[in-house]
């Protein structure tokens, strides 16, 4: 265990009531791609750029083209939570995390076993027919384009079946916004993994720590750096995987 892992180590210890703030790195080492990286979604070829296809007027404009890049890059099959995920719901179960805060629309804090957890951006697990409402699974999205239905449509009454993620063009939730900010004021430590504070407004919600412990586990440097209290550069969940967690 090295010198920046023993200081972590020493930092969940003392403290009662962590924040985990996270991005995009977290899940990637799941095998979910990242939008922004060398190899992510952004930098590849597609018949638009990424973020014209997850707008709100793309989605209405051209539906069957963005659920086929939705389908293909944002509901990749046989995704498992990693250590990263899996450490933090330990952490939960043991009353020293108290929220997740992540900018990801998957689920995978969810399997690993958090119950906190404030998706900023949505989440692929909730649909919901644009016309009565009606709920719809992850799943149902994935079996409506392997039968060939382009754009899923409601079973009860035939409406467009639209993703509960925030597209480009689209607000954030309130309430969603409102519980993140308040855990992360609340927070004695508040650690922030796997993002490049890049995105906002999501970004701009750790200046409401105040806290004692702001730390940093990102592979590449960020604007955050500087300001926290230890800085990490190596994956998540290498990281979190050598923690010890106690109650």
């Amino acid at each position: 265990m090295n010198e920046n892992i023993k200081k972590l180590q020493a930092i969940i210890d003392e403290s009662d009531n962590i924040v985990f703030f996270g991005g995009a790195g977290v899940s990637t080492e799941s095998g979910i791609p990242d939008f922004r990286s060398v190899d992510g979604l952004y930098n590849k070829e597609w018949d638009y750029p990424p973020e014209e296809i997850l707008s709100r007027d793309f989605f209405f404009r051209d539906t069957a083209e963005f659920y086929r890049f939705y389908r293909a890059k944002l509901l990749p099959t046989g995704i498992k939570p990693n250590k990263a995920h899996l450490k933090l719901a330990e952490l939960e179960a043991a009353g020293k995390l108290k929220a997740v805060v992540t900018q990801n629309i998957d689920n995978l804090h969810q399997e690993a076993g958090s119950k906190v957890v404030y998706q900023l951006h949505g989440t692929t697990s909730r649909n919901y027919c644009l016309q009565c409402h009606a709920f719809y699974d992850d799943k149902f999205i994935v079996e409506t384009g392997e039968k060939g239905e382009k754009i899923p449509h409601c079973k009860k009454c035939g409406g467009i079946v639209k993703p509960d993620v925030v597209l480009y063009q689209e607000g954030l939730d309130d309430k969603t916004v409102e519980g993140a900010i308040q855990a992360i004021a609340n927070a004695d430590t508040l650690i922030i993994g796997g993002t490049s504070l890049n995105v906002y407004p999501a970004a701009s919600f750790i200046r409401y720590f105040q806290g004692k412990h702001l730390v940093m586990i990102n592979k590449s440097v960020t604007p955050q750096d500087a300001y926290c209290e230890l800085v990490i550069h190596e994956p998540i969940g290498e990281v979190l995987g050598q923690i010890t967690v106690s109650a």
